[in-house]
C-alpha cells in the first residue's frame, strides 16, 4: 500500500529528531537520519508494528491518544500538532471530495482596511493554494518590478517555478522553492482541490525540478523566518517576515514583511519615498 500523507509526515518528523533531542546515545552506526521506528515506539509507548504500519499507510485510523504521544515525543509545534490530527482524518475518510468548486478571490472589507493600516509595511493576503488575493502599496513597489503581480491573480509557486525572474529575485531560490512547495504539499494533503491541480499542473510543466521538492516536503513549512530579496532599484533587501491566520473558511493568511537591519529599513523608505 503507497504511503500516506500521514505516514510521510510522521516519517519526515522523526528523521529530523536527533536521538540526542531526546536522550538517547547517537552512535556511530545508524544508516538513516533521526530517530529509527523502534526508538520512536518506545518513546512513544506504541509497538514498532504499529508505527510502522502508520508510516506504510497500512493503519490510517489511529487514536487522538497515539497522536497525542507521537506529537509529545517528536516535539511537534501547535500547528504541527494540529496538522498531524488533520492529516489522520483526510486520510482516514474525512476530508472533502476533492471537487474543485469555485472559490472566494476577494477579501473582507476590514481585512482590506487592515491592508491600509499596513501602509508602507509590504503585505499580502494569501490563500492555501498560494494565490495573491489582496496586497498593500508597499509589496507592489516590492513584487511589482520582479513582474509577480503582471497576472490577474497571481500564484506564489507558480511564480517561483515558471517565471525566470525568480531566480534573480530570490538569491536564496532553493529555501524559497522548498517552503512555497510545503505549503501546497499541506494544502493538497488536507484536500484543498485547488492546491492539488495545481501541484498536477506544476509536476507536468516544470518536471523533476518541481516534484522531486514536492514529494519530498511532508513538513510543514515556517510560518516566520527572513526572507532576501533582490530589487532592481533598492538593491538586496533582508526582509523578517510573519504570517498569521485570519479567520476565513479557506484558511487566508497574512503575510507581513519587515526590515531586518538598518540598511533595509532604509532601502524600503528609499522605495517609498519613490
Amino acid at each position: 500500500m503507497a504511503e500516506t500523507e500521514l505516514g510521510a509526515f510522521l516519517r519526515a518528523h522523526r528523521e529530523a529528531v536527533s536521538p540526542a533531542e531526546v536522550g538517547l546515545p547517537n552512535g556511530n552506526r545508524r544508516r538513516t537520519p533521526g530517530l529509527r521506528r523502534a526508538e520512536l515506539a518506545t518513546l512513544a509507548g506504541v509497538s514498532v508494528d504499529y508505527l510502522t504500519r502508520l508510516e506504510q499507510g497500512r493503519d490510517r485510523s489511529p487514536s487522538a491518544q497515539v497522536l497525542t504521544a507521537l506529537s509529545d515525543t517528536l516535539g511537534l509545534s501547535r500547528d504541527e500538532r494540529i496538522h498531524l490530527h488533520r492529516l489522520a482524518k483526510a486520510t482516514g475518510g474525512g476530508a472533502c471530495d476533492g471537487t474543485a468548486a469555485a472559490r472566494p478571490l476577494t477579501v473582507r472589507p476590514t481585512v482590506r482596511a487592515l491592508l491600509d493600516r499596513l501602509e508602507p509595511a509590504p503585505a499580502l493576503v494569501v490563500n492555501r493554494p498560494g494565490d495573491l488575493l489582496a496586497w498593500t502599496e508597499g509589496f507592489a513597489r516590492l513584487a511589482g518590478p520582479a513582474g509577480l503581480l503582471e497576472v490577474p491573480l497571481p500564484n506564489l509557486v507558480r511564480y517561483v517555478f515558471t517565471d525566470p525572474r525568480a531566480l534573480d529575485v530570490h538569491p536564496d531560490w532553493e529555501a524559497v522553492a522548498g517552503e512555497r512547495t510545503a505549503a501546497l504539499r499541506a494544502a493538497a494533503a488536507l484536500g484543498d482541490p485547488h492546491a492539488a491541480l495545481l501541484a498536477e499542473e506544476l509536476t507536468i510543466t516544470v518536471g523533476a525540478r518541481f516534484r522531486d521538492r514536492f514529494e519530498g516536503s511532508a513538513a510543514l513549512p515556517a510560518r516566520t523566518g527572513v526572507e532576501r530579496w533582490a530589487h532592481p532599484e533598492a538593491g538586496e533587501l533582508r526582509l523578517a517576515y510573519e504570517s498569521l491566520e485570519l479567520p476565513d473558511s479557506d484558511e487566508r493568511r497574512l503575510v507581513v514583511y519587515l526590515a531586518s537591519d538598518e540598511a533595509t529599513a532604509t532601502a524600503l523608505d528609499r522605495l517609498t519615498a519613490a
